[in-house]
């Protein structure tokens, strides 16, 4: 009953010979990368498989929610719902003990062999309901990562959740800690037109899961009810943003967002999803009214003693050299500073190389009106850089306030002042490449520096510091396009080629902190899940209304006539079929189709004139405004494209029955240009 991969123990004494949630082939996938290829293999491995499930159980960054948690060499930690170990490294490197539970034999067996170099790794097979009744009762830590929605499932019963929590409590030290991160159901992706995480349908949270269902999340309120209900007083929430499965920034209601920083929202790599309106300008009212807590996608609760760290940003979407966790956290005395972690052995060069940068910079600016952040190393709990807390308000805030107020000349103000503040010494061997505006903090009339972690040993042109400035600011914010960047390039001196040469510099330095890799943000089309835009339907739909129509005149021997011509209703057969049946009385000389209101091509599939058809090759029949690629075909490069027929020439009686179908295709006005130069001749 008990196997050993490597250092990892497998206990399968509760296992009943079944997996009863399995993923199917993918899992076979999974099992033969962990067997036999390295962690380090796992970054290139997830962009050449261009796979959701390989991309969600093997990145590193799916760490990141449990990462930061500040656990003792001493701890034991028992994690419910193991899977195939997407967090398990994290408890095994920082906690005495890890004792997992999972269902699923063949994902255990995919987190034994993916950490079989760690001894502190026991993995129990089988139902927890079976297992739980031979667990200890000290640990230090239990966690579900994304576990607790499935209580319903696994543990059933009137009211599983506050039974599932119940079952867990008597196993917990007495100042110990429960960690749950789970979705928060009316988190705002949700309402954007992400479909429901679970359940893969739209809106399924949000309609209280009308639909039915084997699991369920909750909001804010929601899960207070469940903890309450089981005597559970002390807990405090943190809000994983984009969400808890890739985390990239964690706030506490100690450290809210601010306005502008939710801005990478196109997060979701598991399936197709809508977009029914810009994230971003959501959040910012949603922080401005104080209800981020109540929208944020996820929730990470911790049941029991409160931690001193208030904000968690990750910066590991990078080359392992380069790879930071940075924190904001109260000590002891209540005083709050900043500390930048390296993840890992790779980082601590590049961290050690922040207290020169704050040194050669102080240097530079001293005399000028820009202050630097004081930054100081730490060794005795692992190195860390510690920063002062600055207060004040981000330039980049400060800009965006001149915008939407439409005070451009307040704006420019801003900018030349930045280019006089940061162009102080401009000629001293030291400069840091990312001055961009939000990591300058502004109080009253003190400009402090606060994050300079990219800071080279060389002058650098104060033009081409700036421009990375105003680049970056306008690739962040659409609403940020009303500036005109013509007369901020002029302003600097930079020429389009020097504008050019500096967005090459830019995708470089890009490239050089990655490592070359895709970041995150570029996995989602790799993986190739598409962004889905009603409004762009709606509008089409409202624009085939008002283009798709077909228009009739009849000239009997005055000419056309607006005001006696009429539309044709339901000519349309579907997008690219027009089909018409018209009664034509025996004095019409002319008749006109005028088949579309924009530029197109179109092709006579068939028409007849009392049953009898009217020929496309002799060119007097068929007169046309644009130009004959083949009889009955005509490209128009107009938006008023017309088809006359000339009913003196045809067999006709008094009263006629004309029938035709065409095909009709759109065209843009540039693609219809190019294809009427290439038709010769001119009908």
């Amino acid at each position: 009953m008990l196997e050993e991969i490597g250092k990892v123990k497998l206990d399968y004494s509760k296992y009943s010979g079944k997996d009863l949630y399995c993923d199917g082939a993918v899992e076979d996938e999974l099992l033969d990368i962990a067997k036999n290829r390295s962690p380090v293999e796992y970054a290139g491995i997830i962009e050449e498989r261009k796979s959701w499930p390989v991309l969600y159980h093997l990145s590193p960054l799916r760490e990141n929610i449990v990462d930061w948690i500040p656990m003792k060499k001493s701890d034991k930690v028992l994690e419910v719902g193991s899977g195939c170990g997407a967090v398990t490294g994290v408890f095994a490197r920082k906690a005495a003990s890890v004792t997992c539970v999972d269902l699923s034999k063949k994902r255990s067996m995919i987190n034994a062999h993916r950490h079989r170099e760690c001894d502190n790794v026991t993995i129990h097979v089988g139902n927890f309901k079976d297992i739980e009744p031979e667990l200890p009762k000290d640990f230090d830590y239990i966690c579900l990562i994304g576990v607790f929605e499935y209580g319903r499932s696994y543990i059933g019963g009137e009211d599983p959740y506050h039974d599932f929590l119940k079952i867990l409590l008597p196993h917990l030290k007495e100042d110990g800690r429960i960690i749950i991160a789970i979705e928060n159901k009316y988190g705002l992706k949700y309402f954007a037109g992400c479909k429901e995480d679970h359940l893969g349908a739209y809106f399924s949270g949000i309609e209280n899961y009308a639909a039915g269902g084997g699991v369920r999340t909750f909001g804010k309120k929601g899960l207070e009810k469940i903890f309450e209900s089981c005597g559970i007083s002390r807990y405090q929430f943190y809000y994983p943003y984009p969400d808890y499965k890739f985390m990239t920034a964690l706030y506490s209601n100690g450290r809210l967002p601010g306005k502008g920083e939710l801005s990478n929202n196109m997060r979701n790599f598991d399936r197709d999803r809508m977009v029914l309106f810009d994230e971003k300008n959501a959040f910012d009212g949603i922080v401005e009214e104080g209800m981020f807590p109540l929208f944020s996608n996820s929730f990470l609760a911790v049941i029991g003693k409160d931690f001193d760290i208030e904000y968690v940003k990750y910066s590991n979407d990078r080359a392992p050299e380069y790879a930071i966790r940075t924190e904001i956290a109260r000590d002891g005395q209540g005083e709050i500073s900043v500390r930048k972690y390296p993840m890992g052995k790779r980082a601590e060069e590049h961290v050690r190389g922040m207290a020169l940068a704050c040194e050669n910079l102080t240097n530079k600016y001293k005399g000028g009106r820009l202050e630097v952040n004081r930054c100081t190393l730490e060794e005795e709990d692992g190195l860390c850089a510690r920063f002062e807390y600055v207060q004040g308000v981000p330039l980049s805030e400060r800009m965006d306030q001149c915008l939407e107020r439409d005070d451009l000349e307040g704006f420019h103000k801003y900018f030349k002042e930045y280019v006089e503040r940061i162009g102080y010494h401009s000629d001293f061997p030291a400069a840091d490449y990312d001055l961009i505006f939000s990591n300058i903090l502004v109080n009253k009339d003190v400009w402090t520096l606060i994050d300079y972690e990219w800071t080279f040993g060389k002058p650098m042109n104060t033009k081409e510091l700036a421009f990375r400035a105003i680049y970056c600011y306008l690739l962040e914010d659409d609403k940020r396009n009303k500036l005109n960047l013509d007369k901020i390039l002029e302003e600097l001196g930079i020429t389009e080629e020097d504008a050019e040469n500096f967005r090459e510099q830019e995708q470089g330095f890009q490239k050089f902190v990655t490592g070359n890799r895709l970041a995150m943000a570029e996995m989602r089309d790799h993986i190739g899940n598409r962004l889905m835009v009603p409004q762009k339907w709606i509008d089409k739909y409202q624009d085939s209304e008002r283009v798709n129509r077909v228009q009739i005149y009849e000239d009997k021997g005055k000419g056309y006539s607006e005001e006696e011509s009429y539309f044709v209703p339901e000519a349309y057969q579907g997008e690219n079929l027009i089909e018409l049946e018209l009664k034509v009385s025996g004095d019409v000389q002319m008749l006109r189709i005028d088949p579309a209101m924009e530029t197109c091509m179109v092709k006579i599939l068939d028409m007849t004139l009392n049953g009898e058809a009217v020929p496309m090759d002799k060119k007097k029949n068929i007169l046309v405004n644009g130009k004959v690629a083949k009889p009955g075909s005509f490209v128009f490069p107009t938006v008023d494209p017309n088809i006359n027929i000339v009913m003196t020439e045809l067999k006709r009686s008094a009263e006629n029955t004309l029938h035709t179908r065409m095909e009709i295709v759109r065209l843009s006005h540039e693609m219809a240009l190019d294809m009427a130069k290439a038709v010769k001749k001119l009908i």
